[in-house]
């Protein structure tokens, strides 16, 4: 129900947006859609790839290992290990999320895999190492690790709340 509701909220804004585009002028328009085509046509292999992957991948997931590690019996162990995995997995969000979504069908709890999203969210090591280190001065790196940090758990622990 709630992917329905966000289906329809992101088509209205799109519509709004389009009408917009319309209004102030055919070459807008016609630029905005073309430009919307172009996305398009590149993210959608990536998503079918991320997609099928992920179901390959809980399929491949030994099912005894994932509910062990990141099962609803895993505690504060499963947070740590599910943030260090977040933290090492390198990639865009067909990489994070299939992994994320394949732990669930291999029976992850929700709340580790939303420790695992959050921490490849904020503290990915690649591109920690690949571009804010080589940018930015090294203290201003480690202050934003550490601010960083409690999310992945804040996340895990708000999942139990909400969840009931």
């Amino acid at each position: 129900m709630i992917v329905l509701f966000f289906t329809i909220l992101l088509a209205g804004i799109a519509s709004v947006l389009s009408w917009m585009a319309y209004r102030r002028g055919g070459a807008t328009f016609s630029k905005a859609l073309n430009d919307a085509r172009g996305q398009f046509m590149h993210l959608l292999p990536r998503l079918l790839i991320g997609i099928l992957g992920s179901g390959f991948l809980a399929h491949l997931m030994p099912k005894e290992t994932v509910l062990a590690w990141f099962g609803p019996n895993s505690g504060i162990s499963g947070t740590m290990l599910a943030t260090l995995a977040g933290a090492l997995t390198p990639g865009g969000p067909v990489v994070g999320y299939a992994l994320g979504a394949a732990a669930i069908k291999a029976g992850a709890d929700l709340s580790q895999v939303m420790a695992y999203v959050t921490a490849w969210s904020l503290l990915t090591f690649n591109r920690m190492i690949t571009w804010e280190i080589p940018s930015m001065p090294g203290r201003l790196v480690l202050v934003r690790v550490i601010v960083s940090l409690p999310f992945p758990f804040l996340a895990a622990w708000l999942t139990v709340l909400f969840r009931g």
